[in-house]
């Protein structure tokens, strides 16, 4: 009877060890591939336009079956060239540009519904998704069959005697919300459908954030012919024209799939 009680102790024991949550049944490690674009001066109203590619990596800790830490990096582009507008008034500016993102961000996933890896009752759930970022953008234009770089160029005239502003910084912070689907694929892996927006800071994403453009000889005179070349490309070369609305802020949109790993053993069901 000893014997016995000894081996049913053991086995109890081992089935609870292989329940015990730690650190690794807990944490997720995945991928994430879907696509970027932007909403600003140069695309104000447009949802998808100019879509780009974009993809990155994704850390995911489950504190219990409705709550998570996620922390996130994402690499995309976004574009956009007046030109393609269907408005006029933007069509005749003829201003563009694109921009390489780079960016990290952390905060929390709310899961509607109880979430379990590999249970029958709680398979899936939709989620609410805020985080805080920092970013990093560098806006260019295609001229004379070159990319140049604007942040150096000063085109609403930042530095110099037009305008007492700094030069925009190329690091951003940005606040992504979001929802979300997951499925369980097993005990050990999901996948997700995200759709998120960023909400930004600065308004020069684009390089356009001043309403009215910059005396040109100023431009000419204290920073470069080729900015003063870029800041006013309008058809019909007003120099009074409305470049862009300092009112409003840009922002850019990432939609996308995400396939996690559990990066250890333990029970499916958190607390």
């Amino acid at each position: 009877m000893k014997k016995a009680f000894t081996l049913l102790f053991l086995v109890l024991a081992t089935q609870l060890q292989a329940q015990k949550r730690t650190f690794f049944s807990q944490s997720e490690l995945g991928f994430h591939v879907g696509q970027t674009y932007y909403l600003g001066d140069l695309n104000p109203y447009q949802q998808f336009k100019n879509a780009a590619l974009a993809g990155g990596l994704m850390y995911r800790y489950n504190f219990n079956n409705r709550l998570s830490l996620r922390c996130t990096y994402l690499y995309g582009q976004v574009s956009a060239a007046d030109s393609t507008s269907p408005y006029p008034l933007l069509v005749n500016r003829n201003l563009s540009f694109k921009s390489t993102l780079h960016e990290v961000a952390t905060g929390l996933e709310f899961h509607y519904v109880p979430f379990q890896f590999g249970s029958s009752r709680y398979p899936a759930t939709a989620y609410l998704l805020a985080q805080i970022g920092v970013f990093h953008m560098n806006p260019q234009t295609y001229y004379n069959g070159a990319w140049q770089a604007l942040q150096p160029l000063s085109t609403e005239g930042q530095g110099t005697s037009a305008n007492a502003q700094k030069p925009y910084n190329l690091y951003q912070l940005c606040v992504p919300l979001g929802m979300g689907l997951k499925v369980s694929l097993g005990k050990m892996a999901t996948f997700n459908l995200d759709l998120s927006i960023r909400k930004t800071f600065t308004d020069y994403l684009d390089d356009v954030g001043s309403d009215f453009y910059t005396d040109p000889q100023i431009l000419e005179d204290e920073v470069s012919d080729l900015s003063a070349a870029l800041s006013n490309q309008s058809l019909d070369g007003n120099r009074f024209g409305k470049r862009g609305t300092s009112s409003t802020k840009d922002w850019y949109v990432y939609a996308g799939a995400t396939f996690t790993f559990r990066l250890g053993k333990g029970g499916g069901c958190f607390y």
